[in-house]
Protein backbone atom coordinates (compact mmCIF):
# COMPACT_ATOMS: atom_id res chain seq x y z
CA UNK A 1 0.00 0.00 0.00
CA UNK A 2 1.30 3.43 -0.98
CA UNK A 3 -0.21 6.90 -0.47
CA UNK A 4 0.51 10.13 -2.35
CA UNK A 5 -0.98 13.34 -0.92
CA UNK A 6 -1.93 16.32 -3.07
CA UNK A 7 -4.07 19.38 -2.52
CA UNK A 8 -6.73 21.13 -4.57
CA UNK A 9 -7.82 24.30 -2.81
CA UNK A 10 -9.28 23.36 0.56
CA UNK A 11 -9.55 19.66 -0.38
CA UNK A 12 -6.77 17.19 0.33
CA UNK A 13 -6.60 14.20 -2.02
CA UNK A 14 -4.97 10.94 -0.96
CA UNK A 15 -4.09 8.78 -3.96
CA UNK A 16 -4.01 5.21 -2.64
CA UNK A 17 -2.41 2.32 -4.51
CA UNK A 18 -1.83 -1.32 -3.74
CA UNK A 19 -3.79 -3.64 -1.48
CA UNK A 20 -5.84 -2.22 1.37
CA UNK A 21 -5.56 -5.28 3.60
CA UNK A 22 -4.78 -6.35 7.17
CA UNK A 23 -1.26 -5.62 8.26
CA UNK A 24 0.50 -2.82 6.47
CA UNK A 25 -2.35 -1.53 4.25
CA UNK A 26 -4.84 -0.77 6.99
CA UNK A 27 -2.11 0.75 9.19
CA UNK A 28 -1.01 3.09 6.39
CA UNK A 29 -4.62 4.23 5.88
CA UNK A 30 -5.03 4.81 9.64
CA UNK A 31 -1.81 6.84 9.74
CA UNK A 32 -2.93 8.85 6.70
CA UNK A 33 -6.27 9.72 8.32
CA UNK A 34 -4.55 10.63 11.60
CA UNK A 35 -2.02 12.86 9.84
CA UNK A 36 -4.56 14.69 7.66
CA UNK A 37 -6.98 15.26 10.53
CA UNK A 38 -4.15 16.43 12.81
CA UNK A 39 -3.22 18.99 10.13
CA UNK A 40 -6.80 20.29 10.28
CA UNK A 41 -8.08 19.15 6.87
CA UNK A 42 -11.89 19.16 6.75
CA UNK A 43 -12.37 17.87 3.19
CA UNK A 44 -10.67 14.56 2.47
CA UNK A 45 -10.96 12.74 -0.86
CA UNK A 46 -9.62 9.18 -1.03
CA UNK A 47 -8.72 8.24 -4.60
CA UNK A 48 -9.05 4.45 -4.74
CA UNK A 49 -8.17 4.09 -8.44
CA UNK A 50 -4.91 2.31 -7.58
CA UNK A 51 -6.39 0.00 -4.93
CA UNK A 52 -6.49 -3.49 -6.42
CA UNK A 53 -7.98 -5.31 -3.43
CA UNK A 54 -9.58 -4.50 -0.09
CA UNK A 55 -10.33 -6.96 2.70
CA UNK A 56 -12.42 -6.60 5.86
CA UNK A 57 -9.56 -4.87 7.71
CA UNK A 58 -9.37 -2.27 4.94
CA UNK A 59 -13.13 -1.78 5.07
CA UNK A 60 -12.95 -1.45 8.85
CA UNK A 61 -10.25 1.17 8.60
CA UNK A 62 -12.28 3.17 6.05
CA UNK A 63 -15.23 3.17 8.45
CA UNK A 64 -13.06 4.05 11.46
CA UNK A 65 -11.46 6.90 9.52
CA UNK A 66 -14.86 8.20 8.42
CA UNK A 67 -16.19 8.13 11.99
CA UNK A 68 -13.14 9.94 13.36
CA UNK A 69 -13.34 12.52 10.57
CA UNK A 70 -17.05 13.14 11.18
CA UNK A 71 -16.43 13.52 14.91
CA UNK A 72 -13.88 16.22 14.09
CA UNK A 73 -16.21 17.96 11.61
CA UNK A 74 -14.47 16.67 8.48
CA UNK A 75 -15.99 15.08 5.38
CA UNK A 76 -14.60 12.04 3.57
CA UNK A 77 -15.52 11.04 0.02
CA UNK A 78 -14.31 8.20 -2.19
CA UNK A 79 -13.13 8.46 -5.80
CA UNK A 80 -12.56 5.97 -8.62
CA UNK A 81 -13.15 2.70 -6.79
CA UNK A 82 -12.58 -0.27 -9.10
CA UNK A 83 -15.51 -2.65 -9.67
CA UNK A 84 -13.85 -5.13 -7.30
CA UNK A 85 -13.52 -2.53 -4.52
CA UNK A 86 -17.04 -1.24 -5.19
CA UNK A 87 -18.30 -4.80 -4.83
CA UNK A 88 -16.55 -5.12 -1.47
CA UNK A 89 -18.12 -1.85 -0.29
CA UNK A 90 -21.52 -2.99 -1.56
CA UNK A 91 -21.30 -6.37 0.19
CA UNK A 92 -20.31 -4.59 3.42
CA UNK A 93 -23.37 -2.32 2.92
CA UNK A 94 -21.20 0.80 2.96
CA UNK A 95 -22.21 2.43 -0.31
CA UNK A 96 -25.04 4.39 1.34
CA UNK A 97 -22.57 5.60 3.99
CA UNK A 98 -19.80 6.77 1.66
CA UNK A 99 -20.22 9.19 -1.22
CA UNK A 100 -18.54 7.53 -4.19
CA UNK A 101 -17.55 9.50 -7.30
CA UNK A 102 -16.20 8.48 -10.69
CA UNK A 103 -14.73 11.88 -11.63
CA UNK A 104 -12.42 14.03 -9.53
CA UNK A 105 -14.05 17.29 -10.65
CA UNK A 106 -17.46 15.93 -9.62
CA UNK A 107 -16.10 14.88 -6.21
CA UNK A 108 -14.58 18.32 -5.65
CA UNK A 109 -17.95 19.92 -6.45
CA UNK A 110 -19.49 17.52 -3.93
CA UNK A 111 -17.45 19.25 -1.24
CA UNK A 112 -18.66 22.61 -2.41
CA UNK A 113 -15.12 23.46 -3.56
Amino acid sequence: MHVEIRKNGDVVIADLSGKLTAGLGDQILRDTFDELLAEGWKKILLNLSGVSFMDSAGVGELVAGLRTAQRLGAAVKLLNASPRVQSTLYIARLLPIFELYGEEAEALKGFGA
